[in-house]
This record gives structure tokens, sequence and C-alpha cells, in this order.
């Protein structure tokens, strides 16, 4: 009997345990970064409800509606600009920033995506990393938004730095002030909010690489949702953000950061900050350089003092801003100008020699890893190989490239070496000799008439059925054709077709432009 006592009495001790445990947890799932309770109710009601409806902008949706409908009456939209990628675009109350805003909204009518990836600094809270929504809804006046989770958890997967904080997206307008924008001016999108945690100043790269891979095969916009500087007088704002936004439309994230740190050691009476949501504005900045998105425009620029209900004293400066992808290079062709500076050139020629050497000493493809946004750039590539001056291996592909630069100029280095069928494979013994030319090539774009094409400028893709030959621009002049016989030859010996078929109506004709840069002959 005192045996089945005792062992009563241990059982009774292990539950009492267990349940302060239990209690314990609680507590401090409900304390932690995770924000356990909001996370519970956010996955019970499965949407995420409106925190600004009736301050940043009006609660009723007929009001809502009628506003932006106005707002966006005023707006312009920019004429063959390209195709939009990304928008830098404010969140303050409408009655001080929605007129501004419109104007980059307005760029979006009678477009069509699948996502709207939505990113702003956090203004409420602090954590190291990103946030993103991973499921459910996002709730204004005008109805629900779905959240694209497919997209959201790619993200999440992509990289330990982006995760998702509940608290983080509770009362934060940032991101909800633009929604109501986006659902008078699209249909049938979702969206991923994002949201900077404003620790760590790197993030940005991170979330422009991330949404870059994750993305392909979707037609995303990515917006930044930013104001620029807070609280200086109405002059002292005009100065300090055009300086940013000059800095902004230059496309070059250092060239921001070294005006934010010049404007700082100006002490301006009031600044607080010159960008609230700067991280975002990188993040933009950074992935419109990773998909070719150069063509940057200033859409409209005010401050709250512009606002009949704005004071001049202290206000608060809106840029809306559009990245697009070009549509004209300088010879106003239709073709995107490719520009790769020297040292980057460098690194791309040592990545193909590097990886030449390593197949063919090791059969292995050496592996790289690349930040540099420029070379994460989608962009197509020929790599030509020469011995003595002459032809070894030449193969490529077209943009938009199946991957980031640099891996392309690392698989078609290869392909060059050991794939063209024209030569035997490159042996050990030929490396020292071997020299490698990198083209890096706009978009293809179809030409009605072969006599626009220029020689010596543009390179050439002809097709016809399931025959189709290409030229590099450089061919011409190397080999010192005329624009007939530069064609002629692409039609006979790359094509199989006759030597006339360029003029032919069921021939299609493709151009392209190429930045061409080379290593020395060894």
């Amino acid at each position: 009997m005192k045996r089945v006592n005792v062992i009563i009495i241990i059982l009774i001790s292990i539950i009492i345990v267990l349940s302060v445990f239990l209690v314990i947890g609680q507590k401090r799932n409900s304390t932690n970064g995770n924000g356990s309770d909001f996370w519970k109710n956010m996955k019970t009601q499965n949407t995420r409800e409106p925190a600004a409806a009736g301050q940043f902008y009006p609660a009723d949706p007929s009001e809502l509606s009628e506003q932006i409908l106005s707002f966006l009456a005023k707006a312009e939209k920019l004429k063959s600009q390209g195709k939009i990628a990304a928008i830098i675009v404010p969140h303050a109350g409408y009655q001080f920033s929605g007129q501004n805003a419109a104007f980059a909204f307005k760029q979006l009518t009678e477009e069509k995506f699948d996502t709207i990836i939505i990113m702003a600094n956090s203004h409420h809270n602090r954590f190291p990393g990103v946030s993103v929504f991973p499921e459910g809804f996002y709730k204004t006046p005008l109805g629900e938004v779905g959240i694209d989770s497919e997209l959201a958890k790619a993200l999440i997967a992509s990289s330990d730095r982006i995760f998702f904080e509940p608290d983080a997206h509770r009362y934060e307008h940032a991101i909800e002030v633009e929604l109501p924008f986006l659902q008078k001016t699209l249909k049938d999108f979702k969206i991923v909010p994002l949201l900077f945690g404003n620790v760590f100043e790197k993030d940005y790269q991170i979330v422009a690489e991330a949404i870059a891979k994750s993305s392909k095969g979707k037609k995303v916009l990515v917006v930044a949702s930013s104001d620029l500087s807070h609280y200086p007088a109405y002059e002292d704002a005009q100065y300090a953000d055009r300086q940013v936004i000059k800095a902004i439309l230059s496309g070059e994230i250092g060239n921001l950061e070294k005006t934010i740190t010049e404007l700082e050691k100006k002490s301006i009476p009031n600044i607080v900050t010159f960008a609230c949501g700067i991280d975002a504005i990188k993040a933009v900045m950074a992935y419109a350089k990773i998909v070719g998105a150069g063509n940057i425009k200033l859409l409209k620029y005010s401050n709250s003092g512009d606002s009949p209900v704005g004071s001049k004293e202290e206000v608060v400066g809106y840029g809306s801003i559009a990245f697009f992808h070009q549509d004209n290079d300088k010879h106003g062709n239709g073709l995107e100008e490719v520009r790769i500076d020297k040292s980057r050139q460098a690194k791309l020629l040592n990545i193909a020699r590097v990886s030449v050497e390593g197949f063919v000493k090791k059969g292995i493809k050496p592996s790289f890893k690349e930040s540099d946004p420029v070379l994460n750039q989608r962009l197509g590539a020929f790599v030509t190989i020469k011995k003595d001056g002459r032809l070894r291996g030449c193969i490529g592909v077209f943009s938009p490239a199946p991957a980031p630069l640099y891996e392309i100029v690392s698989e078609m280095a290869i392909a060059a070496a050991v794939e063209d069928n024209r030569f035997q494979p490159v042996s050990e013994e030929e490396l020292p000799y071997l020299s490698y030319e990198i083209s890096v090539l706009s978009p293809l774009k179809k030409i009605d008439n072969w006599r626009q094409i220029k020689v010596g400028e543009h390179g050439v893709e002809i097709r016809r059925g399931s025959r189709k030959g290409v030229f590099l621009p450089q061919v011409a002049e190397e080999n010192n054709l005329s624009l007939e016989e530069f064609l002629s030859e692409l039609c006979f010996y790359k094509a199989g077709l006759e030597p006339d078929c360029y003029k032919d109506k069921n021939t299609e004709i493709y151009i392209f432009t190429a930045q061409v840069f080379s290593d020395k002959t060894r």
C-alpha cells in the first residue's frame, strides 16, 4: 500500500513539474520576438486587419475610392519608357503624400503583375533581419489582398536573414497605405509584404538577390515604400531631398550612401532621417541592377509643406521614382546598351579561364559566388576562345539568360571549350595558349528590314523553321565583311540556308548589341 502511495506521489510531482514548464514556455512565447499571440490569431483568422484606416487614409470605401481616383486623374503616365520593374513611393497620410504617390501608381495602369513585393523599414520594431508575411491576406476598406505564399516562403527559405516576425506587421502603416492604390490600379494580383528590421545594413543586398532568384517565372513589381527627409524647414528639405533623389537616379548605391553621409555632416536643423525606408530603397536599386532596369525616372517630388494642410516649418519629403527596363540605347534603335566596367570585365574573364582550366584538368565545373548586382543581371553572353589568334570555340545564350551573368560566363566558357562541334575538345596541353573573349549581349529585337542592320554595331540572329544562325557584331569587322557578305555567310554557313535567305519574307531577323572585351594571348 505504501508503495502505491509513493508511485502516486511521484506521478503527481511529474505532472506539476511539466505544467510549470508549459506555463513558462507559453510566457516566453508571448514575450519573445515571435509574437505568438498575434501569430495564433493570424493563423485562425488568416487576415491582417487594417491598422492605418481612418488615420492615414479614409476608412470609408466610397470616400477612399473617390480620393484615389481624384489623385490618379491629376497624375501623368510617362510614354515609351520600357517595362516597369520597380517603384519608390511615399507612405505618409494621403492628405500629405497621396497626390505624389499617385504619380508612381499611375505608371501601373494597363499593366498586369502576378505579385507585388512591397518593402519598407519597420517604424515600430527593431530586429536583426527581414520579416516576410508568409500567408493569408492583408485587408483594407476596399477588400482583401492575398499573399503570394509560394514566393513569400521561397524568400524565407533563401536566407536565414529572412523570416516571419509577426509583431513587426501588426501596426506598420508603410505597407498598408500602398494597398488601396494598388487595388484601384491593378487586377488579379497578390502581394509579399516585407519589412527590414533596421539592424544589419547589408540585408538589402540579400533581399534583392533573393527576389531576383525566387521570382523567376513570375511577373513581379518591387515597391519600396519610403518618405525622404523628416522635419527640416521647407527649403532645407528641398535641398536635402534633391541630393538624395539625384543619387537614387544615378542607380549607384554607393552614390546614395556617400550623399547621405555628406548631408549628415551638414547638421541641417531638425533632420531626423534623409530616408526612413533606406534599406527598401537600396534593395530596389540593387534589384533593378540585377534585372537590368537602368532607366530611372523621377515622377514627382513634393513635401508636406506643399499640401494645403501642411506647415512649412517642419516638413517631410516625398519622391515617386520608377525603374524601367531600358527600351532605347544611345543609337535610338530600341536596344539596351550593356556596360560592364573594367574591374568587372577582369573578374568575368578570370571566371571564364578558371572554369575552362578546372573542367579540362579535373572534369569538374568550378563553383563561384558573386554578390555584385551587375554580375547577377540576367544578361546573355557568348564566350569565344582563341588559340594563336584563331577561333577555338564559341558558344553563348541570349538575354534574358536563365542564370546570373557570372554563372552564364562560366557555363558558356566550358561549353565553348568542349562542346563546340566544329572543334575537338580543348586538351590540357593547349590551356597555356588560349585567350578568352566575352560578349555581353542586349536582348534580341526583331526587325522587318535587313537594311536596318548596322555593320560592326549589330549582331544578328536569323531563323527559318528549325534552322537558325548567329553572328556576333565583331564578326563583320574581323573579317572585313560588307552587310550583304555578313548576312550571306550567316545564312549559308551558320544557318544552312541559301546565301540570300535574309531577303526572304519567311526569314525572321533579330538584332542585338554587345559589349566585347578580352584578355591577352599568353
